[in-house]
């Protein structure tokens, strides 16, 4: 027998052994109160209830195969039914590992129809050296539905003396509301990343990046957000357009970056989940 029917191929045992995950529920109203509907989960990726609130509810993604590597895929897609109220987090930072070859994928759809409220704010997503990963982040939205929607990314882990030299990120966002368009973005950092968030024009040495979208949102809530900023300790950008709010942060510390955006959401009047607390 030829040895190459007897032996796998590096590239057979590299597939078999990347993770997958999916996750995928509904909220509706049940006497007044947000309670899960439907759940399919498989492979790493698992959500949690909490106790419920007196009227919301709260999710937490937790993800069993402790962090992402090149060729994993995580699938993830909530819907929040009409008039409900939904919480989504994360147990942990979500963390990307080095890879010589494809990239992680997440993907992510988020639905609201009308009346609800949806806020998704989970922890940060730690980039690795050498990590490549493209995130995709889908949301519908009915013309009555509200988000809150945050996002951190850190480029390495600073507090272990750790820098993200090289690698990839490719970040996707759409955003619908009543069915049209009304935002669109794609960000691409891929080589010496180091060198390039060095840049004033960039990131001016900035290890972290964070985004907060909400909706609606209006000139007299940016001017509330904007109040929270005389005291920041990173750069902080906010404005509003088509409908709804967004501010930006960028800061040489994963920490200062996480204060600043607790302190801009403070003044939107969002409750945060307990694990931001901590």
């Amino acid at each position: 027998m030829q040895a190459d029917n007897t032996t796998l191929s590096s590239s057979t045992i590299f597939a078999a052994n990347r993770a997958r995950g999916a996750v995928a529920f509904d909220v509706h109203l049940v006497e007044g109160k947000t309670r899960r509907r439907q759940l399919h989960e498989s492979g790493s990726l698992r959500v949690r209830f909490p106790s419920p609130e007196d009227d919301g509810l709260s999710a937490m993604f937790v993800n069993t195969a402790g962090g992402a590597a090149g060729g994993d895929r995580f699938d993830i897609d909530i819907a929040a039914g009409e008039g409900t109220s939904l919480t989504v987090t994360t147990a942990a930072a979500e963390k990307v590992y080095r890879s010589h070859g494809p990239a992680a994928e997440i993907n992510i759809a988020l639905k609201a129809e009308a009346g609800a409220h949806l806020s998704w704010l989970p922890q940060e997503t730690i980039l690795f050296d050498q990590a490549r990963t493209i995130r995709r982040i889908d949301i519908n939205l009915a013309d009555r539905a509200t988000l809150l929607l945050c996002e951190i990314v850190v480029f390495g882990r600073a507090a272990m003396g750790e820098v993200m030299q090289t690698g990839s990120f490719v970040d996707r966002w759409r955003l619908r509301r009543g069915g049209r368009l009304v935002f669109a973005e794609n960000v691409r950092l891929d080589g010496d990343i180091a060198a390039k968030l060095a840049r004033p024009a960039i990131g001016n040495g900035a290890v972290a990046i964070g985004t907060a979208l909400i909706v609606p949102g209006d000139e007299a809530l940016i001017e509330r957000l904007r109040e929270a900023t005389d005291g920041s300790r990173g750069e902080v950008g906010i404005s509003c357009w088509n409908g709804f709010a967004m501010a930006r942060f960028c800061a040489q510390d994963a920490a200062k970056l996480r204060a600043d955006m607790m302190a801009v959401l403070g003044r939107s009047g969002a409750m945060l989940p307990r694990m931001w607390l901590n």
